[in-house]
This record gives C-alpha cells, structure tokens and sequence, in this order.
C-alpha cells in the first residue's frame, strides 16, 4: 500500500498578461473622440462661413419645424422654396429673403436706375446746349431749340418762327438749315443706348380740303419721317428710333392760340425705359387684340 507522503504535489500557476483585460476598448473610445471633434470642427466652420441670415433661417426652422413642414406658409424660408416651408438654399450666399423683402429691394433697384438713368439724360441736356453754343451754325436757332426733361425722358423740340419755318408752307420739303440741326443732333444722341420717339406737329390751319384729303395729319406725319431721313444721315444709329408719328394740331405748344407758328414743330424724345416699356406693352396689346380678332373671325367663318 502506497504512502500518501509520497504523491507528487502539482502547483498550478496563473500567468496574468497586464492589459489584456482591457483589449482593444480604447481604441474605440479613441476613435469616438476623434469623430466627435471632427464633427465640433465642421459645425465651427459652418457657423463661420454662414451668413447672418442663412442662421437666422435655421433657427426660425427649428422653432416649428413640424408645423412648417406640414402646414407651409410664412415659416421658415417660405419665400421661394417650391415646397412650402422647405426653404431657400442654405449654401446661397445672399441666405434667406421674405417675398415682402424681395419686393422692396426691387422697387429700390428700379428707383437707383431711374435716378442713374435721368442723371445720364441731364448730363445729355447739358451736353446739347453747350454744342448749340459753340456751334455757328446752330447758335442762331437757339431760341427756336427748346430743350427740357420729361415724365418720357428728353425732349428736344425743333420750333418754327414766324420769319424762319422748318418747312416749307403746306408741304414736308425742308429748308437746309432745319437739315444742318437734325444732322448736328443726329449724331450726338448716339452716346446714349435709349430708344427715340420722333412726332410732328402743325399748327391749327386747316387745309381748304379740311380734314377728307391730305391734312394737317399727313403733313405732321410726312414732316416727322422727313426728320428721322435727316438724324439718320446725320449718323444716328439703325435701330434706335422707336416709334415715328403725326398728331396734326392735336397737341399745341402755345394752347392759347392754336394758330401761332411756334405750334409747327418737330419733337424728338430721347426715351427713358419707363416710356419704352409702355411703348412696348401697348404693342403687345395691340397684338394680342388683333390675333383675338382674328380667331373669332375665323371662328365665325363656315368651314
């Protein structure tokens, strides 16, 4: 039988590995942090390159988010977003604008050029009289050369006196010195890019055949395209003359006395983009009215 004392006595050692509890943890702890900063940074920088307004368009968004989502209306950016309460572009340098905002700033812009626009056509005013001045052969019609600035633009109004007419009597032909004004002012009205409107004036005189024959009306329009002949061969530019017409005695210089001489004029209006437009919509009137004409009459027509 076997003595107990001499069995053999196993000692059993844990090795312990420093760290290995732990394992790989930190490394996931690490790249949180780094993530979160990485994120701190990216806000900072957008909060720095936003405008004041692309902030003031988020926070009005998360305010009532919900409730502009679903609803629309005047919540955050509603101004130009297709989708009601989606908003204005973010990354837009100019940010967030109310459609009341965008209103003013375009009555602003349109009254900055008008004003810059009238500026250009006093400097014009002020460059035509000083030609006349220095010019011999224009300075004896000065007072015949009447000058001014309009609700239309500028206004260059060629009158007839009583010992100095344009024209002859009762026809379109023109006397030289009328022609040496028209090609003198011709070539000056080509430094501005406005639009002109030419119109011819009688005076109250009728002809003995009264108004069913050749009138007053066929001479102030005859008188009138007879001018333009001269400013285009003065220099004015092909294009610029917008409109060409004749109003007889319909609008008198000297209303007191429909028959004074200085009625019998020639008008050239220098046009500002006010009385271009206009032009421009009663045109387009025009056409519409006439193509509406046109369909209800062949409407009316049997096939």
């Amino acid at each position: 039988m076997a003595d107990d004392t001499q069995r053999p006595i196993v000692i059993k050692r844990i090795k312990k590995v420093g760290g290995a509890a732990h394992g790989g943890a930190w490394k996931i702890a690490y790249a949180d942090f780094v993530t979160a900063m990485m994120a701190f940074f990216l806000l900072m920088w957008l909060l720095g390159s936003s405008t004041k307004a692309q902030l003031q368009g988020i926070a009005d968004y998360f305010q009532t988010p919900l409730k502009v989502a679903l609803q629309g209306g005047y919540g955050s950016g509603d101004a130009s977003s297709v989708v009601k309460g989606g908003g204005e572009d973010l990354t837009r340098k100019a940010g967030q604008v109310k459609r009341g905002e965008t209103e003013k700033t375009k009555d602003i812009i349109s009254l900055e050029k008008a004003k810059a626009e009238k500026a250009k056509l006093e400097d014009m005013k002020t460059k035509l009289e000083k030609m006349i001045d220095r010019s011999e052969k224009l300075k004896a019609f000065k007072k015949q050369l009447k000058i001014d600035i309009t609700d239309e633009g500028l206004r260059i109004q060629i009158v007839d006196d009583q010992n100095r007419p344009m024209f002859d009597s009762g026809g379109a032909a023109m006397k030289p010195y009328t022609r040496d004004i028209l090609r003198e002012i011709g070539k000056t009205l080509n430094e501005l890019p406005n639009r002109i409107s030419l119109s011819g004036h009688t005076d109250a005189v009728q002809y003995t055949t009264g108004e069913r024959g050749y009138s007053n009306w066929e001479l102030s329009a005859d008188r009138a395209n007879a001018s333009r002949r001269e400013l285009v061969a003065g220099g004015l530019e092909d294009g610029k003359i917008m409109r060409v017409v004749g109003l007889g005695s319909a609008v008198p210089f000297n209303r007191d006395n429909p028959n004074d001489p200085v009625n019998r004029r020639i008008s050239i209006i220098v046009m500002n983009k006010k009385a271009e437009e206009a032009i421009n919509k009663e045109a387009g009137n025009q056409i519409e009215a006439g193509s509406a004409s046109e369909v209800e009459t062949r409407l009316g027509q049997p096939r």
